[in-house]
């Protein structure tokens, strides 16, 4: 794409240039206060109507639903993923969730294509059957094909294992056992 050297030569009046609405506003030098806030007034009105369900993504134009801090490998999710948009996305709109860490780049997922409808777009039966690693989280990526794509992240959003979430290893229930054990010899000792 080449742009005029000179805008002087447009034949077109300034009047009719089409306006685009920026988050940084190249003539001010800083951030467009009044579009801050009115997006930051919507988000907090969208998550006050779902409280607890959606978080923030790295795109202030995007928030998604919550996921389980750990969860088992291959299994479904216990609420469906949705990835909600504050601007205008045309309903057919393919969204595509990826995850991913520094272990493992490209995790293995099912079902992680949807449709955007009115500006959400619902992943049913979203399952991450990629590990994580040992102490590890995923960061997922949500790409909205828009022209040009959109991007989001949500970092460190879920923790993948063979066996999911579990009690943690403590010394008393090692102890509960081997008193358990301890009474059970005793037992059979004396009869």
């Amino acid at each position: 794409m080449h742009l005029p050297v000179s805008l002087s030569n447009c034949a077109l009046p300034e009047e009719a240039w089409p306006k685009i609405s920026r988050m940084c506003d190249p003539t001010s030098g800083g951030y467009n206060t009044q579009e801050l806030w009115w997006m930051e007034r919507l988000i907090h009105e969208i998550q006050a109507e779902h409280p607890g369900e959606l978080v923030r993504t790295g795109s202030p134009y995007f928030l998604c639903s919550a996921l389980p801090t750990h969860w088992r490998s291959n299994k479904t999710l216990p609420v469906a993923f949705k990835v909600v948009a504050l601007g205008d996305i045309g309903d057919g709109t393919v969204v595509t969730v990826r995850a991913g860490n520094d272990e493992n780049f490209c995790a293995e997922l099912r079902n992680c294509t949807a449709v955007m409808k009115n500006q959400v777009a619902k992943f049913n039966d979203l399952r991450f059957v990629g590990r994580s690693g040992r102490g590890k989280s995923f960061s997922i990526t949500i790409t909205i094909s828009t022209n040009p794509p959109q991007v989001a992240t949500y970092n460190k959003a879920i923790k993948v294992t063979v066996d999911g979430p579990r009690e943690p290893r403590s010394k008393s229930s090692k102890y509960q056992f081997l008193e358990i054990e301890r009474r059970v010899n005793k037992y059979f000792l004396l009869n």
